[in-house]
């Protein structure tokens, strides 16, 4: 097994031609069921085997008593059987020369010591026979390569972002969620108690992975910590890697060890090590997501230096939220400000930075127009913009009779400048992050910046996150860069 590469090794478990569900079951709500259910109505394209010791037709699939009935050769074991059954499952798992297993069971190191010895039990058969596993306790994965799910109801959004979870049903929820925000996945896997394959591990294979822009992870606690941090060092440099921690509280700390039998550790050790490997860390959930999302689909700046575009109180709170995590937002000079006053309605106030619209019905054409000028500054490495208006959607929530001819020319214009706007980042590479307050339906400007890669979010606090996250990659980029320099390492 060590012979073989980490691609070669998790593979079969990603992306399967074949799988087998084992202790497969035909009443609905039973893992047993979910596991054959999930991949079957989301699409899987590769064969699917089901292993019940009753020989039961599932989902009109016929039954094997054992996986060693089944006929034809098994990329991927799925076991869902008890506890106490799985050692002998993996022994005929590793008969029949099945190359990799997602163990769902329940009942090991998280339920105390006999639980724990039974573990080992099960990762030494394994190792021995040269199956790699995930879990064991753990809610399965979702692999856009594979078409494969296991982990939920409904097939994520496709998109860039890896997601491994020590969690299951809090990392499934959380991707779920993710994906009604418009957040793409690449890979979701649950690891569980980590028995045999760790984080580690999953992150040597997703560094490799041409679909994963982005890594998030949700911890509890590591197995190897030392091999982690490590190697998240060298995957940085090619990478962003993005982590939220449980665990930093005694309170949640103790929950750990009876979750996902975790040692949570030191708090300030572990924003260190961090720090010191690359890695950038979020404090809520979501905002793992949130920043991954500007992370995977958005050029780095050079600096840390931003410019707001905005209307009234939204971009004074938007300057308080760069101004308090670091960014710096500069005030404009006097030609810019020339410049941009030709740009501004009338009754606009003095573009310094943030740049007030004055709340003016503007068209798209107008921003973009603004936002361009700002990247134009060599003292200006990103911009915070809100969307630009699209008439048609804000009035089409109001009305419901036709749209009139005068507002139809105007979407014209709009889409014209949400185009131009589009295509702003790629011209100047420089990212661009915008805000939309309030969203609406079939909005073609909205449609046209996240076709582009241009994250909208709800509040001025998660574009300055997510503005700051790029500084900080680009930030860690750099840095590493010079440690090749100086040392070729």
């Amino acid at each position: 097994m060590e012979s073989r590469s980490i691609v070669e090794q998790l593979s079969p478990i990603f992306k399967p031609a074949s799988i087998a569900i084992i202790g497969a079951s035909k009443t609905p709500g039973k893992w047993g069921f979910m596991m054959v259910d999930r991949p079957v109505r989301t699409g899987y394209r590769g064969v699917i085997h089901v292993v019940n010791p009753k020989g039961e037709r599932i989902h009109r699939l016929e039954a094997r008593r054992s996986i060693l009935d089944v006929p034809d050769p098994v990329d991927l074991a799925v076991i869902t059987v008890p506890a106490p059954s799985v050692p002998q499952v993996m022994r005929e798992c590793i008969q029949k020369g099945v190359k990799g297993a997602v163990l769902i069971s329940a009942g090991f190191a998280e339920t105390g010591e006999e639980g724990k010895a039974l573990q080992q039990e099960v990762v030494r058969i394994a190792r021995e026979g040269g199956i790699r596993f995930v879990g064991p306790n753990c809610m399965g994965l979702w692999s856009s390569a594979g078409r494969l799910n296991l982990a939920f109801d409904q097939a994520p959004r496709p998109g860039p972002i890896a997601f491994v979870s020590q969690s299951g049903t809090f990392g499934g929820s959380l991707s779920e969620i993710a994906s009604e925000k418009g957040y793409g996945l690449s890979q979701f896997v649950s690891i569980g108690n980590q028995a045999d394959l760790t984080a580690s591990d999953y992150l040597e294979y997703l560094a490799e992975d041409e679909r994963t822009r982005v890594v998030v992870f949700y911890m509890e606690g590591f197995k190897d910590g030392r091999r982690f941090f490590d190697l998240a060092r060298k995957v940085a440099a090619k990478k962003p890697i993005v982590i939220y921690k449980a665990g930093r509280t005694e309170a949640g700390t103790r929950a750990t060890l009876s979750h996902t039998a975790s040692l949570a550790g030191r708090e300030e050790v572990f924003d260190g090590i961090c720090r010191q490997a690359g890695l950038i860390r979020t404090q809520e959930a979501l905002q793992a997501f949130e920043v991954a999302e500007a992370l995977a689909l958005q050029p780095l700046p050079k600096g840390r230096r931003v410019a707001i575009l905005g209307s009234g109180g939204q971009g004074v709170v938007t300057a308080d939220a760069c101004a308090s995590l670091g960014l710096e937002v500069p005030e404009l000079d006097a030609d810019t400000v020339e410049s941009l006053r030709k740009l501004l309605p009338p009754h606009a106030p003095r573009p310094t930075n943030p740049v007030d619209f004055a709340g003016s019905n503007r068209s798209g054409s107008d921003e973009a127009l603004v936002v361009e000028a700002l990247l134009q500054r060599d003292y200006i490495d990103g911009v915070i913009s809100n969307v630009p208006l699209n008439p048609v959607a804000y009035v089409a929530t109001i009305y419901t009779g036709g749209i009139p001819q005068p507002l139809l020319d105007l979407l014209k214009l709009a889409i014209q400048g949400a185009e131009h706007f589009a295509s702003l980042p790629k011209k100047y590479g420089k990212p661009v992050v915008a805000i939309r307050f309030r969203r609406f339906q079939n909005d073609l400007v909205q449609d046209i910046l996240n076709g582009a890669g241009i994250p909208i979010y709800d509040t001025p606090e998660e574009c300055a996150r997510a503005m700051h996250a790029l500084a900080r990659y680009a930030e860690i980029r750099k840095a590493v860069a010079g440690l090749v320099g100086k040392f070729g390492v």
